[in-house]
């Protein structure tokens, strides 16, 4: 499978800032790509360590970009850390940033601050969720409707005890849509919530995603344990979902990302596709996200053509987490890919830019 597009950002970690990881574009005003990325903070890349919200730009359609500068740090909320953003142009102009607040294994929700002046200042965080508990929403994840709506997909993970550490925190995950129409000033809970049920499945469904269909369906999925992404589908505008079932999708337990392109209409889906399967030869800091592939779809979803790599299986990095900003003449993907030397898969963040004319998307 061929190989598409550069690389025009490579943040590897370094002493001080162990991991470079998840992140999210926004197009301002004047011109400039905004991104934004979860940046950790002294000698621990673990979920739980401290990590701010950096921010970087280019003025050159994303070819170059400026060094960074902290948008927000964790002690800015008495949080334990704060990761994994989305953000969107607001109804009313104002750029929509999204990241979770980490306060502990019982307690991690998405929040929503504003800024009326493309980013130099910040409104309180207003939170996505209303009840509490852990809810682990991925980057570039919260999505607007045609209708103006926005929704957030969510997993939410309990404890299995009162004890509030580790050893009590339950892996499986249930999905979870949460809905403002109000332009994210007030949140409420989609009707019906969504778990596999499988007692062979340490995940159930974790790191949810969606994306709006032509028809005005919405199209859910989540990562699983079972080989493949498992798909659901709204008609409600979100209010309510299908069943879980298995999508054409295989992969490891790793995210799957997709967006519309505005000009074509068509989608892109970005993942790995292939499972963690008994004979399959995995390195430790690959966690088997490798090869990290794209392809396109002009039906809606019903079929995928056009593959390609973005990070080849025989390179041996873990790949995950994608970003997907389309721009005029080419689309831009940021994404964890730790090499070898980077001990984890989520230490270092890349962000490659490939010519639209490469992809016919």
């Amino acid at each position: 499978m061929e190989q598409r597009g550069k690389v025009v950002l490579d943040l590897r970690p370094g002493p001080g800032n162990p991991r470079n990881s998840e992140g999210a574009f926004l197009d301002l005003r004047d011109g400039r790509l905004m991104f934004v990325y979860s940046r950790f903070i002294g000698d621990s890349s673990e979920d739980f360590a401290k990590a701010g919200i950096a921010v970087r730009y280019s003025s050159d359609d994303g070819d170059t970009w400026t060094d960074e500068a902290f948008i927000a740090q964790p002690e800015d909320h008495q949080a334990l850390n704060i990761m994994s953003v989305s953000m969107l142009r607001m109804n009313n102009g104002d750029v929509g940033l999204f990241y979770l607040l980490r306060y502990g294994w019982h307690d991690m929700r998405l929040h929503v601050r504003r800024s009326a002046d493309e980013g130099e200042t910040w409104s309180d965080p207003v939170c996505c969720v209303p009840g509490e508990g852990y809810y682990v929403t991925n980057n570039d994840r919260v999505i607007r409707l045609s209708s103006g709506r926005l929704i957030v997909p969510a997993a939410m993970h309990r404890m299995k005890s009162s004890n509030t550490e580790w050893g009590s925190f339950d892996g499986r995950a249930i999905t979870f849509f949460f809905l403002s129409d109000d332009d994210g000033r007030t949140w409420f809970e989609a009707r019906n919530f969504l778990s596999i049920g499988a007692p062979n499945s340490m995940s159930d469904l974790q790191e949810p995603g969606a994306i709006e269909l032509s028809n005005g369906a919405i199209w859910g999925w989540a990562r699983t344990d079972l080989g493949c992404q498992y798909e659901m589908f709204s008609y409600d505008s979100g209010e309510s979902w299908s069943s879980p079932m298995p999508s054409t999708f295989t992969s490891p337990c790793s995210p799957l990302s997709m967006k519309r392109n505005p000009a074509s209409g068509h989608l892109l889906a970005v993942w790995n596709p292939i499972p963690v399967y008994n004979t399959r030869r995995v390195e430790n800091h690959s966690w088997g996200r490798t090869p990290l592939i794209g392809a396109i779809s002009q039906d809606e979803g019903k079929s995928w053509t056009g593959h390609f790599a973005i990070e080849r299986e025989e390179d041996g990095n873990g790949c995950c987490y994608a970003a997907i900003h389309f721009i005029e003449n080419a689309v831009l993907l940021a994404y964890c890919a730790g090499e070898a030397e980077d001990g984890i898969c989520l230490a270092r963040l890349k962000i490659r830019k490939i010519a639209l004319s490469e992809l016919n998307a």
